[in-house]
């Protein structure tokens, strides 16, 4: 699921002028939010992405910081609290963004979450938009 992450990643930072992947990352969830309360409520959502942070800041303690509003927005991320090295920031937005995707899928089904996430982002080539066998959330 990394991989795929990455790729989504990838994909929204060159779709973006800012260029920066932890921004996109950020810039991903807030795209995916309104589908997915649209799918599963606010409070849905808002526990869906709790949960994918709380498991992402075990591999990303930079993490610790960012907090889900709720109404399913991400606080923290722009300005924490406490400083976060840029690239511990960046690995942890990847983690957060594979255990949401990860999350969806087990919750919702690999291809209606590919079938959502081509929705979001109509422009994305087969070659971006799939997940692999060895995928591991």
């Amino acid at each position: 699921m990394r991989d795929f992450a990455e790729r989504l990643i990838a994909y929204e930072t060159s779709a973006s002028k800012s260029g920066a992947q932890t921004a996109a990352a950020f810039r991903i969830c807030e795209k995916l939010r309104p589908y997915l309360a649209n799918l599963m409520g606010t409070t849905g959502y808002g526990a869906l992405l709790s949960r994918a942070l709380a498991l992402a800041v075990a591999e990303a303690p930079g993490l610790r910081e960012v907090q889900v509003n709720a109404n399913g927005t991400l606080a923290g991320v722009d300005a924490p609290e406490v400083p976060v090295k840029s690239e511990d920031l960046a690995a942890g937005s990847v983690a957060l963004l594979a255990q949401l995707l990860g999350l969806l899928g087990g919750f919702i089904g690999e291809n209606l979450t590919l079938r959502m996430l081509r929705d979001v982002w109509p422009k994305l080539t087969l070659s971006e938009l799939y997940f692999s066998n060895d995928d591991q959330t």
